[in-house]
């Protein structure tokens, strides 16, 4: 009997040495799930066993995950745009309340005096009977409003924008560097037409940002769309009385 068992232990710590040799002779190979939130045990599975997460549902998910990055941006993009506005408004389309169109006016002023009213936003051109041309423009900002009387004492097209030296000063101080000359054309911020008030160097004009008209934005210039400003243009003449109020 003791020697059955002996012989029958001897048999069996072979048998286990070779298997265990079969064991780690060759070791299966570690492949880690793409879905590092799979349970730890499938992070290590073995020959035959299929990750938790496939190569092409990844790339599907990533290419999801980048349309709502780009849709995120595109719209974080035109919130920045509009936050700005407050400030320095920046706007793809004018409130259509500031578009040209002929209104009730009652005045004491005489036909072809033209009336700015900078509270409201708006330039009257008057004709007389009770009515008026009105225009949209922008105004000058919080600092730079005034009031007052004065003609039309020059009318230009296209015309060149010389800053002035406090206006390049001010605005370099707030890391803006203005040109100290430019030519006319359409990046010009005085547009497509300009009328110069008395002596001033305030000015009726058009502008290269006409998402600005409605605003309090200027350094005390009357500004209008491009396409406003020459119908403006072209209806007065060197003379004209100008009443800003």
């Amino acid at each position: 009997m003791l020697i059955r068992t002996l012989l029958a232990a001897t048999i069996l710590a072979t048998t286990t040495n070779a298997y265990a040799g079969d064991r780690y002779t060759s070791r299966p190979p570690v492949i880690v799930s793409p879905d590092l939130a799979a349970p730890w045990l499938m992070q290590l599975t073995g020959e035959g066993v299929q990750p938790a997460v496939n190569s092409r549902r990844i790339v599907q998910r990533q290419r999801v995950e980048q349309r709502r990055v780009i849709r995120r941006d595109g719209a974080r993009v035109e919130q920045v745009a509009v936050t700005s506005r407050a400030q320095n408004p920046v706007r793809s389309r004018i409130d259509p309340m500031y578009l040209p169109q002929l209104v009730s006016y009652d005045s004491k002023y005489k036909a072809g005096t033209i009336v700015i009213d900078t509270n409201n936003r708006f330039l009257y051109l008057v004709l007389g009977d009770g009515k008026a041309r009105r225009y949209g423009v922008g105004v000058g900002k919080p600092g730079f409003e005034w009031a007052g009387a004065h003609t039309i004492t020059r009318k230009a097209e296209w015309p060149s924008w010389t800053p002035p030296k406090e206006m390049i000063q001010r605005e370099a101080a707030k890391g803006h560097y203005l040109p100290a000359f430019m030519d006319g054309g359409p990046a010009n911020p005085l547009g497509s037409r300009a009328m110069y008030l008395g002596s001033t160097l305030y000015r009726i004009h058009g502008t290269n940002a006409p998402w600005t008209i409605g605003y309090g934005v200027s350094s005390g210039c009357i500004r209008m769309r491009n396409e406003d400003v020459v119908d403006l243009y072209e209806r007065v003449k060197v003379g004209t009385k100008v009443i800003v109020i």
